[in-house]
């Protein structure tokens, strides 16, 4: 396959970029300049990558016309073929680099994110299992310099959480974090297991690009905004004052609520952002829906074989269903090592991509 067009194309658009961010004019609108320089650094590493690509082809020829010239087993056959090898093996990262540029980006990748972790089938050990993800989520968050908001939890009596909402800020959040979305399977003897029996749970883990009002406008009319006393942890300021706000979005039933802030007017402020966020995943699931007639639900219903991934304890293993891939260090991934499954789900998301555009 010829690439160089490809290339060729990137390099024009790049120069249209550069000179659309050297207009100062274009930094009055701070949203459009974000997402020019989010396409120009994407651009620029492109065209460095299809360079590369392109020098490696003429080094390569260069090589296979030596290998032609030379007696195979002289000095300068040897190396020739030394250098061929390494070449078509460079060759071959570099078109799937390319290749890969030609996928549309998605333009919520780049979205502050709300996650959304809910106790599913297994009562208490459930919601004990969904404070762990709470957890491994946080930690992750710390190791990629992101930071974390929380904005509503419902505690269970043991300590862990029936329910707990927080918001995610960072750089590439959303196209890191999208492949939480579904049924996390946990399989461990609690603690409360006198004769030592491994128990079957699940949380579901719902994963929502952050709306912004240019996406999606909410009609004052069509919800409904009550404030109460917040209830659990949180201190006497937020425990004894109307701060906590909850908002009907009448047409879609949708119930939001957000107590985590002292104050009312930051926890209406955060309850809409979370509204506008679910609204969007569903207008995006609507869209979806157009061109995949049977289209499951991210987080199904809870049901121990809805299942994106599971956390086996006693075998010290996390696989992940959707690319069949099983690492044996349980501990470290609950730590905040997900990049070890977050990396192969975003390659294989990426290939399937690529592979829909027929080229």
């Amino acid at each position: 396959m010829d690439l160089q067009p490809h290339i060729e194309r990137f390099a024009r658009r790049l120069a249209e970029v550069e000179a659309a961010l050297s207009d100062p004019r274009v930094f009055d609108h701070a949203q459009r300049a974000q997402e020019l320089s989010r396409e120009y650094a994407r651009l620029k590493e492109l065209v460095a990558t299809g360079n590369a690509y392109l020098r490696t082809l003429a080094e390569l020829a260069d090589n296979r016309a030596l290998l032609k010239a030379e007696l195979p087993d002289s000095e300068m056959g040897q190396m020739a073929r030394e250098e061929v090898t390494r070449l078509e093996a460079e060759e071959k990262r570099l078109t799937v680099l390319v290749l890969r540029g030609l996928v549309p980006p998605d333009i919520t990748d780049s979205r502050n994110t709300i996650v959304e972790i809910r106790a599913g089938a297994g009562g208490s050990e459930s919601a004990l299992f969904a404070a762990d993800l709470y957890r491994m989520y946080s930690r992750y968050a710390e190791t990629r310099g992101w930071q974390i908001d929380p904005l509503d939890s419902s505690s269970s009596d043991l300590g862990g959480f029936k329910e707990v909402i927080f918001e995610v800020t960072g750089e590439d959040v959303f196209k890191r974090l999208k492949y939480e979305s579904g049924v996390h399977r946990v399989q461990r003897v609690p603690a409360t297991e006198a004769q030592g029996r491994i128990h079957t749970s699940t949380v579901t883990v719902a994963v929502l690009p952050e709306a912004q009002e240019v996406d999606l406008q909410i009609n004052p009319d069509e919800i409904e905004i009550n404030v109460c006393r917040a209830s659990g942890k949180g201190g006497q300021g937020v425990n004894t004052t109307d701060s906590a706000v909850q908002i009907i979005h009448k047409p879609t039933g949708m119930i939001v609520r957000c107590a985590d802030q002292r104050s009312q007017q930051k926890n209406k402020a955060q309850a809409l952002t979370v509204l506008r966020s679910r609204l969007l995943e569903r207008k995006i699931a609507e869209e979806n829906a157009k061109y995949a007639a049977a289209r499951k639900d991210q987080v199904g219903t809870g049901e121990r074989s809805e299942k994106i991934r599971t956390y086996n304890f006693p075998q010290n293993r996390v696989t992940d269903h959707r690319i069949e891939v099983t690492l044996y260090n349980l501990a470290n991934f609950l730590e905040g090592e997900l990049d070890a499954l977050v990396e192969p789900l975003m390659n294989h998301d990426m290939d399937t991509k690529l592979a829909a555009l027929k080229l």
